[in-house]
């Protein structure tokens, strides 16, 4: 499939190329092919997208009553909807992404976000504080200013929903940065803001490579606030960056999240959650139960339900709305996971399904067999270190404290999984798991209103639910003598 890309920026509501004319290639995972060429942004074209979004909330965006940004982005949702075949398609070619993950989960989840973030465009009051006799004091809650966002590869479409709907229902600008390993998802938003009517330079997106266009954003000294999803290593970086212009920061990183299953679970119930929760999207996600911890006294059946299960999760076509696993994203990302199965095996752990790469179609694509490992302990560094492919660590415990302790030794904390059918036992592991989000008897569910985030190296600051908009404000009081 070909995806033609003008090979341009959208700066100030114009598509236009990058300032040194450079392009790159985006490469369908599955088939090693072209799709797209790229307009590759530099710190010329940052600093551009960066004045247009300072002009643009300084200028008409400022005075759009919040009733109105709540239509454009009530707007924008319904055009997401109607594009849906367009934006699944890409996400599949430009991602590697199955064509039901993308059509049925990702898109509509990118329209809710939008819709949601809608209803709080007019929400964001303020309140009144008493005080001495003869003085009035409020505060108002106010948009940052010039906002950037740096999203990541593995759900392209809905981690710049994520970010862009509630900047945007608060008030702010952006200059949205995608990854350059699957930008169009991004390019085809851009087309559709355009379409429904935000002014020029409210949303800017510039594509380009983390060094060259990623840093300069970090780095730009008329940014107002940062987001970033992606890798811890390159969190810490822009951590550093921004600290010396004091920009706040929200990062959402990596994960090695524990999905815990207990002796008295619903073991049916439970292997389904564990196989979603590590080869969802291939296992490129922040949040895989790519650690299952299982009670030692119902180990044995457990593991050979999930092994029953992981050979029917097959990779195949992802255009094929049947097709479980698609390819991994890169080359490079394929040739990680392959390193880390190999180190695994190195350490000890037992080869118990796949690690090998799939063959697909005409053998060409990034293509990576499920993968599980069993005979894991936890200090093992395939049970430490973020894989981010379809590899799942099995490891065994006997008690409810020995498992915990075992769940946070980990240097991440987005998320955890809890099966047990002792309401008990599943409230107090979960108040004891130091994760962002734990799940209990079910395993990878996420809406607009719900905060997520994570701890530790996971990163800080939530996104989505009220806290998602939230942050995306600062407060201003102001004192008033009425005498």
């Amino acid at each position: 499939m070909k995806l033609e890309s003008d090979g341009r920026l959208f700066i100030g509501g114009e598509w236009e190329a990058a300032s040194s004319g450079e392009t790159f290639e985006s490469i369908n995972p599955a088939t090693e092919e072209v799709i797209g060429s790229v307009a590759s942004g530099d710190e010329a074209d940052v600093d551009r997208a960066v004045k247009s979004a300072r002009s643009a909330f300084e200028g008409k965006w400022s005075a759009f009553p919040p009733a109105k940004r709540a239509a454009l982005l009530q707007k924008l949702a319904g055009a997401i909807l109607k594009n849906r075949d367009a934006f699944a398609a890409i996400e599949v070619a430009d991602q590697g992404k199955v064509m039901f993950e993308a059509s049925k989960i990702d898109v509509p989840m990118a329209a809710d976000a939008f819709n949601y973030y809608a209803g709080w465009a007019t929400k964001l009051g303020g309140s009144t504080i008493p005080n001495a006799p003869g003085m009035l004091n409020y505060v108002q809650n106010e948009p940052f200013g010039v906002v950037g966002q740096i999203i990541p590869w593995n759900f392209p479409l809905l981690m710049a929903a994520w970010k862009l709907a509630p900047a945007l229902a608060a008030g702010n600008t952006v200059v949205l940065k995608p990854a350059e390993q699957t930008p169009l998802s991004a390019i085809k938003l851009g087309q559709l803001i355009e379409e429904v009517g935000f002014p020029p330079g409210v949303v800017n997106i510039v594509t380009g490579f983390g060094p060259t266009a990623g840093a300069e954003l970090v780095a730009h000294p008329d940014v107002d606030r940062l987001s970033f999803t992606g890798s811890t290593e390159v969190g810490k970086g822009i951590m550093r960056t921004a600290a010396d212009s004091l920009t706040p920061v929200t990062l959402e990183l990596g994960g090695k999240s524990p999905n815990i299953v207990f002796a008295d679970a619903n073991l049916d119930a439970a292997s389904r959650g564990a196989i979603t929760g590590i080869f969802y999207n291939k296992g490129e996600a922040c949040t895989a139960g790519s650690r299952l911890f299982v009670e030692d006294s119902i180990a044995d059946e457990f593991i050979a339900m999930v092994l029953d299960r992981a050979r029917k999760s097959k990779p195949g076509d992802p255009t094929d709305m049947g097709t479980k696993i698609g390819p991994l994203v890169s080359a490079a990302q394929r040739d990680r996971v392959e390193g880390y199965v190999k180190l695994g095996q190195e350490e000890g752990a037992n080869l118990a399904l796949g690690g090998k790469r799939a063959e697909v179609g005409d053998g060409r694509g990034y293509f990576y067999e499920p993968t599980v490992l069993t005979v894991v302990s936890n200090t093992m560094r395939v049970a430490q270190e973020e894989i981010f492919g379809p590899v799942l660590s099995i490891i065994r415990f006997k008690e409810v404290e020995e498992v915990v302790l075992e769940a946070n030794q980990n240097p991440y904390g987005l998320a955890a999984g809890v099966w047990t059918n002792d309401l008990g036992k599943a409230h107090r592991t979960a108040a004891a798991l130091n994760a962002g989000t734990v799940w209990i008897n079910t395993y990878g569910l996420y809406s607009a209103a719900v905060p997520f985030g994570g701890t530790k190296a996971s990163g800080f600051g939530r996104e989505l639910g009220e806290q998602g908009v939230r942050a995306y404000t600062r407060s201003k009081s102001v004192w008033v003598s009425l005498g």
